[in-house]
Protein backbone atom coordinates (compact mmCIF):
# COMPACT_ATOMS: atom_id res chain seq x y z
CA UNK A 1 0.00 0.00 0.00
CA UNK A 2 1.21 3.62 -1.12
CA UNK A 3 -0.15 6.53 1.10
CA UNK A 4 1.21 10.11 -0.64
CA UNK A 5 0.04 13.66 0.61
CA UNK A 6 -0.72 16.06 -2.19
CA UNK A 7 -1.44 19.96 -1.55
CA UNK A 8 -5.02 19.57 -0.77
CA UNK A 9 -5.69 15.69 -0.51
CA UNK A 10 -4.49 12.39 0.86
CA UNK A 11 -3.54 9.56 -1.53
CA UNK A 12 -3.80 6.02 -1.10
CA UNK A 13 -3.22 3.34 -3.61
CA UNK A 14 -3.71 -0.32 -2.63
CA UNK A 15 -2.52 -3.87 -3.18
CA UNK A 16 -3.37 -7.12 -3.18
CA UNK A 17 -2.45 -7.57 0.51
CA UNK A 18 -4.34 -8.03 3.90
CA UNK A 19 -7.08 -9.40 2.75
CA UNK A 20 -9.87 -12.52 3.27
CA UNK A 21 -10.28 -13.44 -0.72
CA UNK A 22 -9.09 -16.59 -1.98
CA UNK A 23 -8.81 -17.88 -5.63
CA UNK A 24 -7.20 -15.31 -8.07
CA UNK A 25 -8.55 -12.57 -5.86
CA UNK A 26 -6.60 -13.29 -3.07
CA UNK A 27 -6.10 -11.38 -1.31
CA UNK A 28 -7.38 -7.99 -0.92
CA UNK A 29 -9.96 -7.57 -3.85
CA UNK A 30 -11.82 -4.32 -3.82
CA UNK A 31 -14.41 -4.56 -6.22
CA UNK A 32 -18.02 -6.07 -5.63
CA UNK A 33 -18.12 -6.83 -9.54
CA UNK A 34 -15.68 -9.47 -10.64
CA UNK A 35 -17.71 -12.21 -9.08
CA UNK A 36 -15.49 -12.61 -5.31
CA UNK A 37 -17.93 -13.23 -2.51
CA UNK A 38 -19.38 -10.20 -1.46
CA UNK A 39 -18.49 -10.77 2.02
CA UNK A 40 -15.11 -11.09 1.71
CA UNK A 41 -15.15 -7.83 -0.51
CA UNK A 42 -16.67 -6.12 2.24
CA UNK A 43 -14.39 -7.08 4.84
CA UNK A 44 -11.25 -6.35 2.68
CA UNK A 45 -13.01 -2.67 2.25
CA UNK A 46 -13.10 -2.29 6.12
CA UNK A 47 -9.67 -3.26 6.53
CA UNK A 48 -8.29 -0.87 4.46
CA UNK A 49 -10.72 1.84 6.04
CA UNK A 50 -9.30 0.17 9.44
CA UNK A 51 -5.24 0.61 8.01
CA UNK A 52 -4.79 3.82 6.96
CA UNK A 53 -5.59 6.77 9.54
CA UNK A 54 -6.38 9.56 6.86
CA UNK A 55 -9.46 7.23 5.76
CA UNK A 56 -13.09 7.63 6.91
CA UNK A 57 -13.73 4.67 9.00
CA UNK A 58 -16.99 3.36 7.01
CA UNK A 59 -15.96 2.51 3.53
CA UNK A 60 -20.04 2.25 3.01
CA UNK A 61 -20.06 6.34 2.91
CA UNK A 62 -16.99 6.26 0.33
CA UNK A 63 -17.70 7.33 -3.42
CA UNK A 64 -17.27 4.18 -5.13
CA UNK A 65 -17.88 4.37 -8.90
CA UNK A 66 -19.68 2.34 -11.44
CA UNK A 67 -17.07 2.44 -14.02
CA UNK A 68 -17.14 2.20 -18.07
CA UNK A 69 -14.32 3.23 -19.80
CA UNK A 70 -15.82 6.34 -20.30
CA UNK A 71 -14.95 9.95 -19.92
CA UNK A 72 -17.99 10.86 -17.62
CA UNK A 73 -17.13 12.99 -14.60
CA UNK A 74 -19.29 13.20 -11.14
CA UNK A 75 -19.08 15.98 -9.20
CA UNK A 76 -20.65 14.92 -5.60
CA UNK A 77 -20.84 16.14 -2.32
CA UNK A 78 -20.82 13.16 -0.74
CA UNK A 79 -21.60 9.58 -0.53
CA UNK A 80 -23.77 8.21 -2.73
CA UNK A 81 -26.54 5.57 -2.42
CA UNK A 82 -25.70 3.87 -6.02
CA UNK A 83 -22.42 4.34 -7.38
CA UNK A 84 -22.39 7.05 -9.97
CA UNK A 85 -21.76 5.47 -13.66
CA UNK A 86 -18.63 7.24 -13.97
CA UNK A 87 -14.61 6.98 -14.30
CA UNK A 88 -13.66 10.40 -12.41
CA UNK A 89 -14.93 11.92 -9.25
CA UNK A 90 -14.40 15.52 -8.25
CA UNK A 91 -15.18 17.00 -4.58
CA UNK A 92 -14.64 20.08 -2.60
CA UNK A 93 -15.80 18.44 0.58
CA UNK A 94 -13.45 17.70 3.31
CA UNK A 95 -12.78 14.22 4.20
CA UNK A 96 -14.73 12.41 1.54
CA UNK A 97 -13.15 9.41 0.33
CA UNK A 98 -13.38 9.35 -3.96
CA UNK A 99 -12.45 5.79 -5.06
CA UNK A 100 -11.61 4.00 -8.10
CA UNK A 101 -10.77 0.17 -8.75
CA UNK A 102 -8.27 -0.43 -11.28
CA UNK A 103 -6.12 -4.15 -12.27
CA UNK A 104 -4.04 -2.33 -15.20
CA UNK A 105 -5.51 0.89 -16.35
CA UNK A 106 -3.95 3.90 -14.41
CA UNK A 107 -5.54 5.76 -11.13
CA UNK A 108 -4.79 9.36 -11.20
CA UNK A 109 -5.22 11.57 -8.02
CA UNK A 110 -5.98 14.80 -8.75
CA UNK A 111 -5.81 17.95 -5.99
CA UNK A 112 -5.72 21.63 -5.74
CA UNK A 113 -6.56 24.25 -2.93
CA UNK A 114 -10.16 24.32 -3.57
CA UNK A 115 -10.39 19.94 -3.58
CA UNK A 116 -9.72 17.02 -5.32
CA UNK A 117 -10.43 14.10 -7.66
CA UNK A 118 -9.83 10.59 -8.84
CA UNK A 119 -9.48 9.22 -12.25
CA UNK A 120 -9.98 5.74 -14.35
CA UNK A 121 -8.05 5.89 -16.97
CA UNK A 122 -7.36 2.98 -19.97
CA UNK A 123 -7.27 3.73 -23.02
CA UNK A 124 -10.68 4.26 -24.21
CA UNK A 125 -11.12 6.95 -21.42
CA UNK A 126 -8.10 8.68 -22.15
CA UNK A 127 -8.54 8.85 -26.04
CA UNK A 128 -12.37 10.35 -25.18
CA UNK A 129 -10.77 12.85 -22.83
CA UNK A 130 -11.97 11.67 -19.41
CA UNK A 131 -8.11 13.47 -17.92
CA UNK A 132 -9.05 16.63 -19.31
CA UNK A 133 -13.03 16.79 -18.09
CA UNK A 134 -11.87 15.56 -14.69
CA UNK A 135 -9.15 18.52 -14.38
CA UNK A 136 -12.33 20.97 -15.68
CA UNK A 137 -14.46 19.58 -13.20
CA UNK A 138 -11.64 20.31 -10.26
CA UNK A 139 -10.99 23.56 -12.10
CA UNK A 140 -14.55 24.72 -11.86
CA UNK A 141 -14.02 24.29 -7.96
CA UNK A 142 -11.96 27.13 -7.51
CA UNK A 143 -8.79 28.77 -9.40
CA UNK A 144 -5.02 27.36 -8.29
CA UNK A 145 -2.44 24.80 -9.69
CA UNK A 146 -3.25 21.24 -10.06
CA UNK A 147 -1.10 18.59 -8.94
CA UNK A 148 -1.59 14.74 -10.10
CA UNK A 149 -0.22 11.72 -8.63
CA UNK A 150 -0.24 8.06 -11.09
CA UNK A 151 -0.71 5.03 -9.17
CA UNK A 152 -0.03 1.45 -10.19
CA UNK A 153 -0.63 0.81 -13.60
CA UNK A 154 0.47 -1.47 -16.43
CA UNK A 155 3.98 -0.31 -18.52
CA UNK A 156 4.80 -0.66 -21.85
CA UNK A 157 6.65 -3.61 -21.51
CA UNK A 158 4.11 -5.52 -20.77
CA UNK A 159 1.31 -4.02 -22.72
CA UNK A 160 1.41 -4.84 -26.35
CA UNK A 161 -1.42 -2.95 -28.10
CA UNK A 162 -3.31 -3.44 -31.87
CA UNK A 163 -1.80 -1.53 -34.54
CA UNK A 164 -5.24 0.74 -34.92
CA UNK A 165 -5.88 1.70 -31.40
CA UNK A 166 -2.16 2.38 -31.51
CA UNK A 167 -2.60 4.46 -34.15
CA UNK A 168 -4.95 6.79 -32.98
CA UNK A 169 -3.43 7.21 -29.67
CA UNK A 170 -0.23 8.27 -31.24
CA UNK A 171 -1.95 10.85 -33.41
CA UNK A 172 -4.24 12.03 -30.33
CA UNK A 173 -1.43 12.30 -27.74
CA UNK A 174 1.99 12.09 -29.94
CA UNK A 175 4.73 9.93 -30.29
CA UNK A 176 5.82 9.50 -26.57
CA UNK A 177 2.85 6.97 -26.00
CA UNK A 178 4.23 4.30 -28.88
CA UNK A 179 5.90 1.99 -26.58
CA UNK A 180 7.25 -1.54 -27.48
CA UNK A 181 7.34 -4.56 -25.09
CA UNK A 182 9.77 -6.41 -23.69
CA UNK A 183 10.29 -8.66 -26.51
CA UNK A 184 9.99 -5.74 -29.51
CA UNK A 185 6.24 -5.99 -29.96
CA UNK A 186 4.32 -2.77 -30.07
CA UNK A 187 3.41 -1.24 -27.34
CA UNK A 188 0.94 1.47 -25.68
CA UNK A 189 2.90 3.35 -22.82
CA UNK A 190 -0.24 4.68 -20.76
CA UNK A 191 1.51 6.67 -18.59
CA UNK A 192 3.23 8.80 -21.43
CA UNK A 193 -0.42 9.24 -22.43
CA UNK A 194 -1.39 9.87 -19.01
CA UNK A 195 1.29 12.53 -18.97
CA UNK A 196 0.41 13.98 -22.38
CA UNK A 197 -3.10 14.11 -21.29
CA UNK A 198 -2.27 16.32 -18.42
CA UNK A 199 -0.36 18.71 -19.70
CA UNK A 200 -2.49 19.28 -22.41
CA UNK A 201 -4.90 20.81 -19.56
CA UNK A 202 -1.47 22.64 -17.91
CA UNK A 203 -1.14 19.95 -15.15
CA UNK A 204 2.79 19.82 -15.01
CA UNK A 205 3.42 18.42 -11.92
CA UNK A 206 2.93 14.57 -11.79
CA UNK A 207 4.26 12.33 -9.24
CA UNK A 208 4.58 8.64 -10.43
CA UNK A 209 4.67 5.25 -8.19
CA UNK A 210 6.79 3.56 -10.99
CA UNK A 211 4.76 -0.09 -11.00
CA UNK A 212 3.81 -1.86 -13.24
CA UNK A 213 0.53 -4.38 -12.13
CA UNK A 214 1.30 -6.63 -14.80
CA UNK A 215 5.22 -7.25 -13.42
CA UNK A 216 4.09 -6.74 -9.98
CA UNK A 217 3.30 -9.77 -7.89
CA UNK A 218 2.01 -7.36 -5.46
CA UNK A 219 -1.01 -5.97 -7.54
CA UNK A 220 -3.92 -7.21 -9.34
CA UNK A 221 -3.25 -7.44 -13.54
CA UNK A 222 -6.39 -8.09 -16.18
CA UNK A 223 -3.72 -8.66 -18.87
CA UNK A 224 -1.63 -11.31 -16.82
CA UNK A 225 -4.36 -12.71 -15.33
CA UNK A 226 -7.64 -12.81 -16.82
CA UNK A 227 -9.63 -13.50 -13.95
CA UNK A 228 -8.76 -11.15 -11.13
CA UNK A 229 -9.31 -8.92 -8.30
CA UNK A 230 -8.78 -5.12 -8.37
CA UNK A 231 -6.86 -2.58 -6.20
CA UNK A 232 -8.02 1.16 -5.06
CA UNK A 233 -7.00 4.55 -5.87
CA UNK A 234 -8.53 6.37 -2.75
CA UNK A 235 -8.20 10.01 -2.64
CA UNK A 236 -9.45 12.06 0.35
CA UNK A 237 -10.10 15.93 0.76
CA UNK A 238 -8.17 17.44 3.26
CA UNK A 239 -9.45 20.18 5.81
CA UNK A 240 -8.63 23.44 4.35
Amino acid sequence: MINLTLPGASVVFTDRHGGVSRGPYASANLADHVGDAPDAVGENRRRVAATVVDLPSDPACWVWLAQEHGATVAVVDGGTVEPPVADAAVSARPGLALVVLTADCAPIALASSHGAGVVHAGWRGLERGVVGRAVAALRALGDGPIRAALGPCIRPERYEFGAEPRARLVERFGSDVAGQTLDGRPALDLPAAVRCALREVGVDELHDVGICTAASGDHFSHRRDGVTGRQAAVVVVRER
